[in-house]
């Protein structure tokens, strides 16, 4: 009976023991379970944070592609504006080249003018007829003395023969525009005309008519005008004075359409293509 309970203790402590190793066993082996589940969530996130990494990266990179292009793009169009600017500024450099030269080519045909007036009128005196340059036109002024007389707006025959000569260079030189301006001193005028615009316009249409009618000056090209006494060129206040102020003025201008058409050209803009 004794052997019985022995052996059966025995065997009771072989199955503790079995127990208490498969117990650590399995201890063991669940840890070591949860330590790889740990370690592949752990995988999971490095895994999607790569994920949301590349993504970011792949859009960096699309931003940046972009970016790139649109350098390019305006590094082109720079280029093509600079291109198109020094297209311009050629042209411009062009048109300012050429108008400098109609200028001088102005400046001369006013001077060449100027010239065969005057030597066309060197038989009257100075006290009578001045010819100058002013403005870049050429004046023939005539004084009263030569023309009228006193408060008239008739031409007397001394009159008509300057008139003459000056009309054979105007018909020599049909690029020729002509203005005639009547001018009076400041005296108020008596007598036949209301008062010094009418005189000063008379005798600039008198004059106009004798130039057109009597020596077939193109009436297109004349101009008649009155300036009464409001272009002085001397003070009102001595008789000298406003002797020289009651004049007659024909100007004389070669005609400008090219210059003129030169100078109303517009500058290109950028919006022009190559």
């Amino acid at each position: 009976m004794k052997r019985h309970h022995g052996f059966l203790y025995i065997l009771s402590c072989l199955f503790l023991l079995t127990s208490c190793i498969s117990q650590k066993k399995y201890q063991a082996a669940l840890e070591r379970e949860q330590s790889l589940m740990a370690k592949n969530s752990e995988l999971d996130n490095t895994i999607t944070q790569l994920r949301g990494q590349t993504q970011s990266l792949e859009t960096d990179n699309a931003k940046l592609v972009k970016q790139i292009d649109d350098a390019m793009k305006r590094a082109s169009d720079a280029s093509g504006v600079a291109n198109m600017t020094q297209k311009q500024l050629e042209a411009e450099q062009k048109r300012l080249w050429d108008l400098r030269k109609l200028l001088e080519e102005q400046r001369q045909a006013v001077e060449n003018l100027r010239k065969k007036m005057a030597d066309a009128l060197t038989g009257f005196s100075s006290n009578e007829l001045q010819v100058f340059v002013k403005n870049g036109r050429v004046y023939v002024s005539l004084q009263e003395t030569l023309l009228f007389p006193s408060g008239s707006a008739v031409v007397n025959p001394k009159g008509k023969q300057a008139l003459g000569t000056l009309a054979q260079v105007l018909n020599l030189n049909p690029d020729i525009n002509v203005v005639v301006e009547g001018h009076t001193d400041s005296v108020t005028i008596r007598g036949k005309y209301e008062d010094n615009w009418a005189l000063s316009v008379a005798r600039s249409t008198a004059i106009v008519r004798i130039l057109t009618d009597t020596y077939n000056v193109d009436p297109t090209r004349v101009t008649a005008s009155g300036r009464s006494k409001y272009e002085p060129v001397d003070a009102n206040e001595t008789p000298e004075g406003r002797q020289r102020n009651r004049r007659t003025e024909i100007i004389l201008a070669p005609k400008l359409d090219q210059l003129l058409q030169l100078l109303q050209t517009p500058v290109a803009t950028g919006t022009g293509t190559q």
